[in-house]
Order: C-alpha cells, then structure tokens, then sequence
C-alpha cells in the first residue's frame, strides 16, 4: 500500500470504464463526469446515452469500446477462475490503440502470486500507467442480489468464515479512490488495498443490521466444503464456487483481519463506517 495523496485532477481523454452499469463501476462513471471527465460505460447491454457495448467473449466489442480512450476501469469476467485468457488480448489491443492507464479492480484476498485471478495484476503492470485496487469485502453486499443480502434478508446469513474478521469496504470509497488512480497526473504505479476503518466478524456484522432492523439476522458458520455446494446450487460454475468458499477459509484464518489508511490517504476523507452503511442503505 502506497502513501499516495490527492492532486488536482488531470486533463484525460475519455475512460472506459469496463462494468459501468455495475456496483463500483456506476459510481466510477458518475465520478468521472462530476469532474468533468468524459466516461464512456461497457456494459452488455447499452440503452443510454454513454454506454457503449462491451462483452468479454465477444472480441468483435472490444475495438470499439475502447476507441479513443487514454484510460480503463477494468473489471475482470465475472464467474472466470482463470480471467486472463480474456483479459490479455483486450488489454494488448488497448494498449496498442492508444491506451495508457489502466486501473484494476482486484480484491484485498488475491495477490500478483494468486494462481488464476492474480494473473491479472501482472497484466496490468505492463501498462505505462497503472493501478491495482484491492478493496476488502464490499458493504453492499449485505444489500441487493448478493448471497450474504439474501442471508440479510432471510435472517440468516451462512459463511464459511467462522469467527475471522472483515474491513468491509463501501463502494463509494473504492470508487472514489479508482478516479483519483484514473485521474491524477501523476500515474500511482501502485497497489492500494482498501478497507473500512474497522474490522468484523461477520456475527458481528449481523448483529448490527439485526439492530437496525429490528428482528433477528444470525450468522451461521459451515465448512468450506458445504459452502462451495450451496453456492454452486444457486447457479454459480462449480470452479468458481470453490475459489469463493477458499476465500472464506482465508478469512477464517485471519487473511482480512486488518485496516489500511489507504481511502483516506488517496481521497482526502475518512472511509465509511459499516455501522453507517447499514443506518443509511438497509431498510
């Protein structure tokens, strides 16, 4: 983690921002135009003004997607254990088009040594400009169509945790943080793991929404084993179950039991509390 701090925003070209439509890359989007900086959203289906179609098995997309763009929000294939295969080829034509920033959403759990998922950030690295974002678990996912929301929901919540504790991050910090990286004149060439400034266990964590419900939400541990079976029945690929229950192990274990000043050091403010997430977001 860098100590990068805030500069005035830079004079770009426009961004693509891969995801635009999406939890952070809605607010990437929205923050860019608020500073004045031309955003142009992928998504697979574009029906507004600024969108633009982007589909990661569909090369055919992905020239005019990026057509004009100095900078990229990128947001690997959702459901890939093993991203870069799709990943690489849009990232050469990028470059070799006239891109020279690229800032990647990551994850607090995979490092450049992750096999699979870590082979992104070694990717990206060979930009002239970039920047990793390694955000800890979001705090919207104890809201919407995310497993845990539907534990919120049901008043159970099933991981494979255990008692490991987590920085839950707000997406609007994680996004708040990508604009700089996209934004700044000076490229950060770093990587930035970003966290709320407390960390919780995820009984925890429900107690606080339980509070502010007002009925009960429990956390229910299980094993890793049954929770790559219960998420590969909702639908997910198999594969990918498996990486996602692992992350929960590496929870258990301790893996997200920290709290980095990164938001604030890169945004000029203090990141969101959970207890404030949960008064303000869930109903």
């Amino acid at each position: 983690m860098s100590c990068w701090r805030p500069s005035p925003v830079a004079t770009v070209a426009e961004v693509l921002v891969i995801g635009g439509t999406g939890t952070t890359g809605g607010r990437v989007v929205a923050g860019l135009r608020a500073n004045g900086v031309t955003a142009r959203a992928a998504t697979r289906k574009p029906g507004e003004p600024g969108q633009v179609r982007f589909d990661w098995t569909d090369r055919a997309t992905h020239a005019d997607a990026v057509r004009g763009c100095s900078a990229v929000y990128l947001l690997a294939p959702v459901g890939e254990a093993d991203p870069a295969r799709l990943v690489e080829p849009f990232l050469r034509d990028a470059l070799a088009a006239g891109v020279r920033r690229v800032v990647l959403l990551g994850s607090s759990a995979v490092t450049a040594e992750t096999p699979g998922l870590g082979g992104l950030s070694r990717l990206v690295r060979a930009a002239p400009e970039w920047a990793v974002l390694r955000p800890s678990w979001f705090m919207q996912n104890f809201t919407g169509a995310h497993p845990v929301a539907q534990g919120v929901r049901d008043g159970e919540i099933v991981t494979a945790t255990g008692d490991g504790r987590v920085a839950f991050v707000d997406a609007g910090d994680i996004a708040a943080v990508a604009v700089r990286a996209l934004t700044d004149p000076e490229p950060h060439n770093t990587e930035h793991v970003l966290t709320g400034p407390s960390a919780l266990s995820y009984a925890e964590a429900a107690s606080v929404v339980s509070a502010r419900l007002g009925r009960p939400v429990r956390h229910r541990a299980v094993s890793t084993a049954e929770l790559t079976a219960r998420l590969a029945a909702s639908g997910m690929p198999a594969d990918f179950a498996a990486v996602l229950a692992a992350l929960d192990e590496d929870i258990r274990r301790g893996a997200e039991d920290r709290v980095t000043p990164a938001v604030e050091q890169v945004t000029g403010r203090p990141a969101r509390a959970f207890a404030t997430f949960v008064e303000e977001e869930i109903r």
